[in-house]
């Protein structure tokens, strides 16, 4: 028997194919999201997109016959990477579904659900909903699962469109020459870098695109997308020091997170890039808010007010930053995990328009990007580390009371801020038995003295 709570998580659907669910499921879903969607007025047709796995067009199949089963119609717009998907729900104002487990090893997949306007669904905005009517629907035996070609009904090619909005809210046409490695991790970004930022669709851009395992494959054979492990950023920064490029880029496996390196071949941590794209936009709409999640550096609010913006501190989680952003009509929100969510996209993430900032203030000047970058590096950083706690309630507890002096805040997790602007974050994991440590101090020893602490207490 199917148990759909064992595979949709707080903000998405994510588990191993076949072993934890496939086709019957993926139909049983497809129905379940046309029944919530249901309403007087409401939407009669459904976009679905799909990454590169092999088992991802089967399960977009199935679950568009579960769509058309309750009457709805189906646009399919192929392979596409999730901020496409989201390109489409905004603007054809639709609901869409986009198939894929992104960084994830190559034996899972997943479902990420929006309604019209790249609005997010999460387990408090429908997706615990879906899940109950969609495991209904299993247990009555009225999923079938057949074998189905892709996706039914209209197909359409948007990523012309996609790549043309793109290069609309940030213009390449005048920067500098830029060579750029382009890590793309056998995954979606082999599809969409070539529209946006080379010649593909549209006329070249002023950039020489060293491409990096463009070739989609699900099998992920060179490393997994997942570029917040540093071990799969080690090809790319070979690759920048080899080609001499200005930068490099790498995107996860659906191509909606990009982490950045500079001509050295460094990392440029995310929170830089958060305050690099919130100054660029704060300089268009003056006074506006940029979200920041409370893992990122507290250098992005320190900047965000230099710039005239207004900051506004977030738990993690896109569907938290989203939220936050409808409700203040933010310009901007980054998070430390490489998720920029940008008002001109429909309060969506997209790392390809992170990337295209990123290019276009590094394009328009002529310092090297780790000099424009170390503009917003104020601060040293642990980075994030797991750490297995069966009692995580406990622990945290036992953490608080270790520092009486910090002052401490409950907003997503454990924080505890020190008088001298050092500060530490634990947070549980929603998955898994973990708690997730974060820590930064002015000073590098402060900060790596601190996040001992703490883990001596954690693991303790």
């Amino acid at each position: 028997m199917s148990d759909l709570s064992q595979i949709v998580k707080a903000y998405d659907i994510r588990a191993k194919v076949p072993e934890q669910w496939g086709e019957r499921e993926a139909e049983a879903l497809g129905a379940a999201f046309a029944q919530v969607l249901a309403e007087p007025d409401g939407p009669d047709t459904v976009i679905i997109a799909y990454d590169m796995r092999a088992s991802s067009p089967v399960l977009a199949a199935a679950f568009a016959a579960g769509v058309r089963a309750e009457g709805m119609a189906v646009i399919d717009i192929g392979l596409g990477s999730t901020d496409l998907l989201y390109f489409a729900s905004g603007t054809l104002d639709l609901p869409g579904a986009m198939f894929t487990a992104s960084h994830n090893p190559a034996d899972y997949n997943g479902i990420k659900m929006c309604r019209a306007g790249a609005r997010p669904i999460g387990q408090d905005t429908g997706l615990a909903e879906i899940r109950d009517r969609a495991q209904a629907l299993l247990d009555k035996g009225e999923a079938t699962g057949v074998e189905v070609d892709v996706p039914a009904g209209e197909r359409r090619d948007l990523l012309p469109a996609y790549a043309a909005h793109l290069r609309g809210l940030a213009d390449l046409t005048g920067i500098r020459p830029l060579r750029v490695v382009v890590d793309a991790g056998n995954g979606m970004a082999g599809h969409t870098v070539p529209a946006v930022l080379g010649d593909a669709v549209l006329p070249a851009l002023p950039l020489d695109i060293v491409p990096l395992y463009f070739e989609l494959d699900g099998t992920f054979p060179n490393h997994e997308a997942n570029p917040l492990d540093p071990a799969n950023l080690v090809d790319l920064r070979a690759a920048v020091r080899e080609h001499r490029a200005d930068l490099g880029l790498a995107f996860d496996g659906d191509a909606d997170r990009c982490f950045v390196v500079d001509e050295r071949g460094e990392p440029v941590s995310p929170s830089a890039i958060t305050a690099l794209v919130a100054t660029r936009e704060l300089a268009r709409h003056p006074g506006s808010t940029v979200i920041h999640n409370l893992i990122t550096s507290r250098a992005v609010p320190e900047i965000v007010r230099e710039a005239g913006g207004e900051p506004l501190r977030a738990r993690v989680g896109h569907s938290f930053i989203k939220a936050e952003m409808a409700r203040t009509n933010a310009i901007f929100g980054g998070e430390h995990s490489a998720h920029y969510y940008f008002r001109d996209f429909w309060f969506a993430d997209t790392g390809m328009l992170a990337a295209m900032h990123v290019l276009a203030a590094l394009g328009e000047q002529d310092r090297p990007l780790s000099e424009l970058a170390g503009a917003f590096e104020r601060y040293a950083a642990s980075g994030e580390i797991n750490s297995t706690v069966l009692d995580q309630a406990a622990k945290l507890a036992e953490v608080r009371r270790a520092y009486p002096q910090a002052e401490a805040d409950d907003l997503d997790g454990l924080t505890l801020t020190f008088a001298d602007g050092a500060w530490a974050n634990l947070r549980p994991s929603n998955t898994e038995p973990l708690l997730r440590l974060n820590v930064e101090a002015p000073t590098a020893d402060r900060m790596a003295s601190l996040r001992d602490e703490v883990l001596a207490v954690v693991r303790g």
